[in-house]
This record gives C-alpha cells, structure tokens and sequence, in this order.
C-alpha cells in the first residue's frame, strides 16, 4: 500500500503550501540529512517494498544527488529501470518527501551507489500533526496486540519505530498482522517507561515491506488511535515531550 504522497494527484494539492523550491534550501536539506545520517524509505512505481537508504553526498556542480543502493542487485535494476521513485523522511520531527524520474547506478567512494539529480522541489510538512517521534533502538518500547483466531486469543508484540498524537509505528518482523486498511485491533497496550501503560484500539492506515541495510525484510505498519481516552492521550504527549527533551539535550550536547 502506497504512503509516500505524490504532489500531482489534485487529491492532494493541499500540500502545495508546503512544497519547497529553492535551490539554496533543497541542498541544505539534503546536506542536514547527509550529516545526521537519517535514514531514508524510497519506494519505486509505489510498491509495497521499500527500501531504506541515505543521503551519501551532495554535488550541487554537477546537479547530483548521491544516495546508498539496495543490499539486492536486482533491486537496485528496477530502480534504475523506473521512472516513479518517492522518498520519505523526518528531519528535526518534520516529514520531508521528494522524487525522482530516474537513477542510476554508479560508485560513490568507490563503493556501489545510486545517483540522482538534485530535486527541483521537495514538500517539508511542518504541520504539527505530522511530527513522529522516534522512539529508542537501545531501550524499545512494545505493543501487545491480541489477535482473534478461531481457537481463542493470541497476543502478538510488536516493537514500535515512532509515535505521534494520532498514532504509531510498528515493526512487525514476523508478518503477523493482517494489513488490510481500516482494520481494528482493540485492547491494544503499549508500555511506556516507567510502568505506563497506554490502553487503545488501533486502526491499520498503511505498511511498508523494508529491506534493511543488512538485506533483512520487515514489515512497517502505521496504525491510528481509535477512542484514545484523555488520560491516554495525556501519557503518551508525556512521552512525546520527553523524547524530545532528550533528543533535543542530545543535539546540543547536554544529555546527562
């Protein structure tokens, strides 16, 4: 199922306030992203499949765009061989998303690498609805989610990769899930730090199949919060404002 967004559906031309033309602040963009190393989704033709990549360099004088290739070769052809391909990301808690027409394989440092022009526009979502916080690799927050079967209840537990107000992101390593859009998982818990424990229903909007670096696939699944009670509501803004906190303090060097 398809989430990166595509600014030529009239669908979606509420976007348009947010697309970002200049030259001099795409390539900062892309540079911001290259140091910090951020980890990128491209899609290609909007499959399913995805995979993450990065930024590797930024050749503003020959208009080129270095990023890393997949882990499989025949992956890295039908990129090559596409005309449609979408990138997604966050930066500083903003969603940025852009595209190309076409790429090509090449070597960058004299390792296998992908090369694409610079875009011509990018869309920087800044509307607070969109910030996902990721949540830590280190110390991974779970979701317990009970699953109907005709012989009784099984629970699955899945790691979350972000979070927001209206909703999360799941790593689903086993494919346990069903997928289809709109489907409800009541009685839903995640367990927050210290002992919280956030009780909801939650309703699946999209997924990604993701070939990591290291060639593994893994599922990602963007869930909603169905009927979030306030208190509910309450803890996980907590937690939110506390990521930012210690990812903010992390930045400029004053974590504790």
């Amino acid at each position: 199922m398809r989430t990166i967004i595509n600014p030529d559906n009239p669908r979606e031309q509420e976007l348009s306030p947010y697309q970002l033309h200049s030259r001099r602040e795409i390539v900062t963009l892309l540079r911001a992203l290259e140091q910090q190393r951020q980890l990128i989704t491209m899609l290609v033709n909007g499959s399913p499949e995805a995979v993450i990549t990065s930024v590797l360099g930024v050749d503003e004088d020959s208009n080129t765009l270095f990023i890393d290739c997949a882990s499989n070769p025949a992956m890295n052809r039908r990129i090559a061989e596409s005309d449609n391909i979408s990138f997604e990301t966050v930066l500083d808690r903003i969603r940025i998303l852009f595209f190309a027409a076409e790429a090509q394989e090449c070597t960058y440092e004299d390792l296998p690498a992908l090369s694409l022009s610079i875009p011509a526009s990018m869309i920087r979502l800044q509307r607070r609805e969109y910030y996902r916080v990721p949540t830590p690799i280190t110390n991974p927050v779970r979701c317990t989610i009970p699953i109907q079967h005709e012989l009784g209840t099984e629970t699955v537990t899945l790691t979350l990769q972000n979070v927001s107000g209206g909703g999360i992101a799941l790593i689903d390593e086993k494919k346990s899930l069903d997928t289809t859009h709109g489907t409800i998982y009541r009685d839903c818990r995640i367990h927050l730090p210290g002992n919280t424990v956030v009780v909801t229903a939650l309703q699946v909007r999209n997924w990604q199949d993701a070939t990591l670096p290291t060639g593994r696939s893994v599922r990602r699944i963007g869930c909603l919060f169905i009927e979030l009670p306030p208190s509910m509501l309450a803890a996980i803004q907590r937690y939110i404002t506390k990521l930012e906190r210690e990812q903010n303090a992390k930045m400029t060097g004053n974590l504790k």
